[in-house]
């Protein structure tokens, strides 16, 4: 059995609303990946930080704030400085359409707008990190082996 593909989810900046980011990073771990999760107000250095520390394969990123535009990019320029310009870096939130574009050219390689469906997020990781779709089953049925009733 191969290792989970491991994911940090964080909440650039200022914004305070991290529920989004909590559906997702649950909806990853459910689907078999090891999330890593960073909690509110980080700075990109303090993401890229925690993303080569955490031998990560992806960055998720999430913003509700309109800031976007300006913490995204330097995220993904952060990554790059500390050697991990490999990683995945995707992203989601309040971010307008007209806004996609650039901030794709500056690195991010998918964002995802409100409602969509956790399992196209799912989807989306597997492809780009080559998951097979039978990764939750091994996880889960790993989880089930090595725990005991009093954990549960």
């Amino acid at each position: 059995m191969t290792a989970p593909k491991r994911i940090l989810v964080a909440k650039p900046g200022l914004d305070g609303h991290d529920r989004g980011a909590k559906v997702v990073a649950r909806a990853l771990r459910d689907a078999g990946f090891e999330v890593i999760y960073t909690g509110l107000r980080q700075t990109p250095a303090q993401i890229a930080q925690a993303a080569v520390q955490e031998d990560v394969d992806a960055v998720g990123l999430s913003s509700l704030s309109g800031a976007h535009r300006e913490l995204f990019p330097a995220v993904v320029q952060a990554l790059r400085d500390a050697g991990a310009g490999d990683v995945v870096v995707f992203g989601g939130g309040i971010i307008p359409q007209e806004d996609v574009p650039a901030l794709l050219q500056q690195g991010l390689e998918r964002l995802f707008p409100p409602g969509t469906d956790t399992a196209e997020i799912v989807r989306f990781l597997r492809a780009r990190l080559g998951v097979e779709g039978d990764q939750a089953e091994s996880a889960a049925s790993s989880d089930a082996a090595s725990s005991s009733p009093s954990r549960r």
